[in-house]
């Protein structure tokens, strides 16, 4: 089963056409993948391009339609990649196999994940609490708002929650009083992202706010958890 982290990433090429025992190379690849219980398979069907012929195919031609290429890619653990290897390059007569390292950053399954999710984000005792702040009107990449992205990024490295804070008044260290006046646009006032977590984790995320928080203050204060609660996500109607 692929787990988040190292793994490998086989990616066979063959034509639509091509077939194996009467049977279409990418079914019958299709079919020992799923007997061998990999993890999940893709295949894409290109819709133009060209090959060593120098012939350029679409799918919109139909008389031509069959000379598209198939892509079926799997993602795995290196043990289970090596293992339909051997298969692969049996059935795979024409066309190009390729294997090459992978990083899993996120991977979702369909198991119960409610327990999961309840035990992951358990927190109690001695903690850690990370507080960020930057100012409001500042652009992560010349685009999204920073505080937008660093949330964005603390969800994908599973942060167990965060909070953003918007300041309706303040002074920074230039001495400027700012205030958020009624029906007009506020500069300069600040925001916070406060965010509470256990000590590994949250030294995971500092390399990567030292890179992104240009201008502001990262403050991390030792806490005791004494209550965590949260609520039930509602299931999608």
């Amino acid at each position: 089963m692929v787990k988040v982290g190292a793994a490998k990433k086989l990616t066979v090429y063959v034509d639509e056409a091509d077939k194996y025992g009467g049977k279409p190379v990418y079914e019958v690849l299709l079919d020992i993948f799923f007997k061998k219980k990999l993890a999940g398979v893709s295949v894409f069907k290109g819709v133009a391009g060209y090959g060593s012929d120098g012939v350029f195919h679409t799918a919109k031609i139909l008389e031509l339609s069959l000379n598209m290429p198939v892509k079926i890619e799997v993602v795995e653990s290196e043990e289970l990649i090596n293992k339909v290897l051997p298969t692969v390059y049996q059935i795979v007569e024409k066309g190009m196999v390729e294997v090459s390292d992978t990083n899993v950053i996120k991977c979702s399954r369909n198991a119960p994940v409610e327990q999961e999710e309840v035990m992951r984000m358990k927190l109690e005792g001695k903690a850690k609490m990370l507080r960020i702040i930057v100012s409001e009107d500042d652009k992560w990449e010349g685009e999204e708002p920073l505080y937008e992205a660093i949330v964005k990024r603390l969800i994908m490295m599973d942060m167990a929650g965060a909070t953003v804070y918007k300041a309706i008044a303040g002074y920074g260290p230039h001495r400027r009083y700012h205030k958020k006046k009624t029906l007009a646009k506020s500069r300069d006032l600040s925001v916070q992202i406060l965010a509470i977590d256990k000590e590994e984790n949250i030294n995971k995320v500092l390399p990567v706010l030292d890179d992104m928080v240009g201008e502001g203050i990262v403050v991390l204060t030792d806490v005791d958890v004494i209550k965590y609660t949260h609520r039930d996500v509602a299931p999608d109607l």
